[in-house]
């Protein structure tokens, strides 16, 4: 039976407005929710286990304040929840992170690893590859399906259309929205939640050699232009073409 992790981050609500304060954002006011498309991964996992057996844990890496996402994947159906944290890191790069979360999952004896396909804090897309490598495990990206009746068959798009790609050994398999439906905890996996340990772990991780120098809003959108009549089609023409780049 196999011993499954699946990652899970910490992120702003999606919904929520991002506000510059001097030279950072701040996040004082935001709501904090599970990664959307880490929802896909614990779904994903949850499968597995209902297929092969096994155990599920739910493992972040950052401060206490990263547990409650841990509590609320416990509150869908995961077994275990372990948070990867020392106060002495600061804030840590991509290298840092991935490091530290690959050394977490080899003690943790896992099999395969779950996780979304990208963070919707950053964006950046590299947490699933970069742990696979640092692991040494195959590594398969955004996949759409899976199936579990005698190993793991995954679905994940192409240019071309849809590949099927069996798994075999261990690997880190990243997940997009897809068919996979998310299921909702219930009253009684609340309940549970709320009472569950966190496990602290502890592991190791390179300094980092990236840091944040400072954060700024995106320059504000030009306002539209309007146009009336067949008489401006001429000027429209060339704006699409000098200034939009669309023809």
């Amino acid at each position: 039976m196999p011993n499954i992790v699946v990652l899970v981050k910490r992120v702003p609500d999606t919904n929520a407005r991002i506000v510059i304060n001097g030279d950072r954002v701040d996040l004082s006011a935001v709501k904090w929710v599970i990664s959307p498309y880490d929802e896909f991964a614990i779904e994903t996992a949850l499968q597995h286990k209902e297929s092969a057996g096994g155990t599920v844990t739910a493992l972040t890496l950052g401060p206490s304040d990263s547990d409650k996402i841990l509590k609320d994947a416990k509150a869908i159906g995961v077994d275990d929840i372990v948070r990867v944290w020392d106060d002495s890191w600061g804030e840590l790069d991509s290298n840092a992170i991935q490091s530290a979360l690959a050394n977490a999952i080899s003690e943790l004896g896992a099999e395969v690893v779950y996780c979304g396909k990208t963070a919707a804090d950053t964006g950046a897309g590299s947490t699933g590859p970069g742990v696979a490598e640092r692991l040494g495990w195959a590594s398969v990206s955004n996949i759409i399906d899976a199936e579990f009746s005698g190993g793991i068959t995954v679905h994940a798009p192409t240019d071309k259309g849809t590949e099927v790609i069996s798994v075999s050994g261990n690997a880190v398999i990243s997940c997009d929205k897809g068919s996979v439906k998310v299921r909702k905890p219930n009253v009684k996996g609340i309940m549970m939640a709320k009472k569950a340990q966190v496990n602290l772990m502890s592991v190791s991780a390179p300094a980092s050699t990236i840091q944040v120098v400072s954060q700024s809003s995106p320059p504000a959108k030009p306002e539209g232009k309007m146009f009336n009549g067949g008489s401006s089609a001429e000027e429209v023409a060339k704006l699409l073409r000098d200034e939009a780049n669309v023809i």
